[in-house]
């Protein structure tokens, strides 16, 4: 700590790290990038269970669904970051049931192994081949902005490393 009870990591951490960490990025770059893989894997169960698989069209309604409200929870979230607003929610509905048991981080996690389990299943079991173009591209998209950010964040983090532990 320093004298005026900042961090020392804060007053050597440049603006890009800090914005990397905040609300709106997280949101923009893995929330919503999750929620777009959630809803076309619902898209996905839908179109597998039809006709007669009453078991996959229920699942891909309901899939469809959480993948839409953790959608508007990660809208709201950019946005209230944007307005200088505090966290009035979580980024996903599991992080805020998880808020309720005093373990958000851990619910969080836990979509997060979801998400990259429906990412894994649809390659593997070759159901990316079904989207249409437009799907497609929404994939792409998520898939291109996720991995860029972890990227991005991973560099700027081992630059501040490099620059800081001298």
């Amino acid at each position: 700590m320093t004298p005026t009870g900042k961090k020392d990591q804060d007053i050597h951490d440049p603006g890009y790290l800090r914005f990397v960490r905040t609300p709106f990025f997280l949101a923009v770059t893995i929330g919503i990038p999750f929620c777009i893989y959630k809803g076309l894997f619902g898209l996905l169960a839908i179109r597998a269970g039809t006709p007669g698989a009453g078991l996959l069209v229920t699942g891909g309604i309901l899939i469809t669904t959480w993948a839409g409200v953790d959608l508007l929870m990660n809208m709201s979230r950019a946005i209230l970051d944007m307005m200088g607003k505090p966290d009035l929610i979580e980024f996903c509905s599991l992080a805020q049931i998880g808020k309720y048991v005093g373990m958000p981080e851990v619910f969080l996690a836990v979509d997060t192994l979801i998400s990259f389990s429906i990412i894994c299943f649809t390659l593997w079991s070759s159901w990316i081949t079904l989207f249409d173009p437009l799907e497609s591209y929404l994939w792409y998209a998520a898939t291109t902005l996720n991995l860029i950010s972890v990227s991005l964040v991973m560099v700027f983090t081992e630059a501040w490393k490099v620059k800081y532990s001298r």
